[in-house]
């Protein structure tokens, strides 16, 4: 019995001093792995992560939303003292931690390739001021959205200005093409086309010897057999000859108590009752009827009265 308890007591003994000289030697650390790879010790996980908050996540660059840090795991282990090292691995995660940039995008929800990109909301919201202002005729449906950006080398002064002038270049655009649409509207019927290419002869209201009474319409000279197109769309009303001096004559009811004429044409193409869409063929530029020469004469008539076509097409 003696000589059991002594034989415990020395391995008791021996196995203090193997336990010492483990601690000694070995520590309980954290191996830390980024991405599946292995990239060194720890002595606290707690107090790591506190580091890395401080060092690596607490950005104070200018417009840095967050720092990207992902795919990191902690596992426990006893390890080598020499090999825990807490500076070599915040280093390491320093080199992949990824910057987020905020940024904040003007859209155009008319025009999904208009977009500028600024740094701030104040100059967003100041920059939408400015062209809901200077637009307000076509109230531009104009968007603030929060970006998140890993790379803002392309948000520069140059960029922005850039993107800001073809903004308001496109806007511009659609604020002159309003302006013509709307120039060109009798009683909200759009004349989109003008009917035939060639030079005015003679204008609404002159007075002529060909005829008794002020000239009702205007005279487009153009060769003979140049293509008329209808001037927008509607209904044809009348598409022959006329015996008041018109020769040929097309007209086209086009609602809202617009007409339009064309006379003197030397072929016709439509026959009454057809529907015709703005620029489809109608005619062909002649001389019949009471004319001088090869030309249209082209009439706009709201509720029966003519008014000067050159208040909106030939201007």
């Amino acid at each position: 019995m003696k000589r059991t308890i002594k034989f415990l007591k020395i391995i008791a003994i021996a196995l203090t001093i193997i336990i010492a000289i483990m601690f000694i030697k070995f520590r309980p650390a954290y191996s830390v792995s980024l991405n599946g790879e292995m990239i060194g010790y720890v002595g606290d996980e707690k107090e790591f992560k506190e580091k890395i908050n401080e060092n690596v996540l607490d950005s104070e660059e200018e417009n840095v939303a967050f720092v990207k840090l992902d795919n990191v795991e902690y596992n426990f282990e006893l390890v080598n003292r020499n090999e825990v090292n807490d500076d070599k691995v915040l280093v390491a995660l320093e080199d992949n931690a990824t910057n987020v940039y905020r940024v904040y995008e003007v859209a155009d929800l008319n025009n999904e390739n208009d977009k500028v990109y600024v740094n701030t909301m104040e100059e967003a919201e100041d920059l939408v001021a400015s062209l809901k202002e200077n637009y307000n005729e076509i109230e531009p449906d104009l968007v603030i959205n929060t970006i998140y950006l890993d790379d803002v080398s392309e948000v520069n002064d140059e960029n922005i200005k850039l993107a800001k002038e073809k903004m308001t270049a496109n806007l511009q655009e659609e604020l002159e093409e309003k302006q013509e649409k709307e120039s060109r509207t009798v009683n909200g019927i759009y004349l989109a086309y003008t009917p035939v290419t060639g030079r005015i002869t003679s204008r609404f209201g002159a007075r002529e010897s060909i005829r008794s009474h002020t000239h009702k319409g205007i005279d487009i000279g153009a060769a003979g057999g140049t293509t008329i197109v209808a001037t927008a769309g509607g209904t044809v009303t009348y598409a022959g000859w006329n015996s008041g001096g018109y020769g040929n004559l097309v007209k086209i009811d086009h609602g809202n108590g617009v007409e339009t004429y064309y006379g003197h044409c030397s072929k016709v193409y439509v026959k009454k009752g057809q529907q015709v869409e703005a620029g489809e063929k109608i005619a062909a530029v002649g001389s019949t009827g009471r004319s001088t020469g090869n030309h249209l004469h082209f009439e706009i008539r709201l509720n029966g009265a003519q008014v000067n076509p050159q208040k909106y097409v030939y201007k």
